[in-house]
């Protein structure tokens, strides 16, 4: 299997241009999110068996450490202080095996596609070029870190494919408002583009869920520990409502992977990490949300989405808080406030 050639960064020309708001912001957020990868995915790396999975996760954490040491290149070179982070301190590698081979792929698909996420809004908004080669680059081995992971997970009989619904026939055209209705009179069948996104969202939380029950197990602090069983509670309940829309036109939804976590609850990650990791795909879990909403026809499915968006928002801010009170939460960088100055 061939990887991209690694990314090198290009000289600074002789008409500098300063970096902008956004290649700032962006950078910035890489930096954090690819430094709590390095974590994960060394301490992954000491338990794996697997060498078709052992393959799939040394190359993300390749891909970790090269994003981190470009960032730190930019910012370097621009004067920007680099952000704290995640370090080998948030980090414990002799701590024993808490998940399954199997669980890293499916683990690496639900961040993937966070940081699709995140390089794919970036490429039309960053201008500088050397900037903008870079972000493309991530987003070519994202995608194809992707295709890796799925393709093992097809092989090895891990992966549930979206559910199958029949090939048109004709062209169909909206001809009455009932198209919208989805709690009283004639509610028609889940389109493709409805059923896309739930299976997706269902996809995330199974592997949140189940990553959840593993920081909670594992976790000491009392607040912390209570924050990440609640997020597990949270999820579990998406899982549900989502399964039944599903279920509902006798669809199928993917399988729950709480299975693929041991019994350990010896903390292979700090609390920091932990609630950082969970903020930081609660957010994520939003745009995931919000995007299912902008393409959804039925009622029933806007006021669901809504409720769940609440849900997260709330969960959202009281992680944010607990990092606040144990400093750990970094500011991103902001503009000027010349009101105050």
């Amino acid at each position: 299997m061939e990887f991209f050639k690694p990314f090198k960064l290009g000289t600074p020309s002789s008409t500098h241009e300063r970096l902008s708001s956004t290649e700032i912001g962006k950078l910035w957020a890489i930096y954090l999110g690819n430094t709590l990868s390095q974590c994960i995915l060394s301490y992954f790396l000491q338990h794996v068996n697997d060498p078709d999975v052992k393959k799939v996760v040394s190359y993300a954490n390749s891909l970790s450490d090269e994003f981190v040491q470009n960032v730190k290149y930019i910012f370097k070179k621009e004067g920007i202080p680099l952000p704290l982070g995640l370090t080998s301190e948030d980090v414990n590698l002799g701590a024993p095996r808490l998940f399954a081979d199997e669980f890293y792929l499916h683990y690496l698909k639900y961040v993937g596609k966070a940081g699709l996420s995140i390089y794919s809004v970036a490429v039309p908004l960053v201008l500088r070029k050397d900037v903008r080669d870079f972000f493309i680059y991530c987003l070519n081995c994202n995608m194809k870190l992707l295709s890796m992971a799925n393709d093992v997970m097809l092989d090895k009989g891990w992966l549930m494919k979206p559910p199958p619904i029949p090939v048109p026939d004709k062209i169909d055209i909206v001809e009455k408002q009932s198209f919208f209705n989805g709690y009283f009179g004639n509610v028609r069948t889940l389109h493709a583009l409805e059923i896309t996104h739930l299976y997706d969202n269902l996809e995330n939380n199974v592997v949140s869920k189940a990553l959840l029950i593993g920081f909670s197990q594992t976790a000491k602090e009392k607040k912390v520990k209570e924050y990440l069983l609640r997020g597990k509670d949270i999820t579990n309940k998406h899982v549900e409502i989502c399964s039944q829309k599903l279920h509902k036109d006798n669809l199928p939804s993917p399988p729950l992977l709480d299975h693929l976590v041991s019994t350990s609850d010896f903390p292979p990650f700090s609390e920091n990490l932990m609630v950082q990791h969970k903020v930081d795909m609660f957010s994520m879990k939003i745009r995931s949300y919000s995007n299912a909403l902008s393409l959804n026809g039925r009622r029933d499915l806007a006021a669901m989405y809504t409720k769940l968006i609440a849900d997260v928002s709330l969960y959202m801010e009281d992680g944010s808080n607990i990092l606040i009170d144990n400093g750990w939460l970094e500011q991103p960088p902001h503009a000027a406030n010349r009101e105050n100055s």
